[in-house]
């Protein structure tokens, strides 16, 4: 087991890439005081958790705290307590708070061994930002191509529609 942490409240939560365009690694940190916690996942991942946490949002009333800049980059060095597997989320009404819960992806050779997991708890504006930021770094990898929306490599893009 990786671990299990559970955090009332959480200074930062940001994502972020390391690498390349069509090289890139991607992951999501957290800081509580002075401890740093960052999972390891992926593209998709990112855009799936930033997506589902506007429609939390969406419900909520409006946004009016945001984190301080330079908050939202990535804190060197990069080291991933472990892989994200699946990723839970809720509002607490009565905290006015979302409630993440990151799971580590269990291992191939036993399903039954213990897993890691972070339980945290994040401010509107918090989530608010994560997702402005996420989409940009999204957004900052290869261009996809105008016919069939893959990425296009710098070299040469095979597209399967101009064939």
């Amino acid at each position: 087991m990786s671990g299990y942490w559970d955090f009332e409240a959480t200074d930062s939560f940001t994502t972020g890439a390391v690498g390349t365009p069509g090289s890139r690694t991607f992951f999501l940190q957290v800081r509580v005081e002075d401890r740093y916690l960052t999972v390891k996942c992926e593209k998709e991942q990112v855009a799936a958790l930033s997506t589902y946490l506007r429609k939390l949002l969406e419900d909520a009333p409006a946004v009016t705290d945001r984190p301080l800049p330079g908050t939202l980059e990535l804190r060197e060095p990069v080291e991933p307590e472990f892989i994200l597997g699946s990723i839970g989320l809720g509002y607490d009404q009565k905290a006015d708070r979302l409630v993440l819960q990151l799971e580590e992806m269990p291992p191939r050779e036993s399903a039954e061994q213990d897993t890691g997991k972070i339980r945290m708890r994040i401010t509107r504006g918090q989530a608010a930002a994560f997702c402005e930021h996420a989409d940009d770094v999204v957004a900052a990898g290869r261009p996809s191509c105008v016919f069939c929306g893959l990425p296009r490599n710098p070299d040469r893009h095979a597209c399967p529609r101009m064939n």
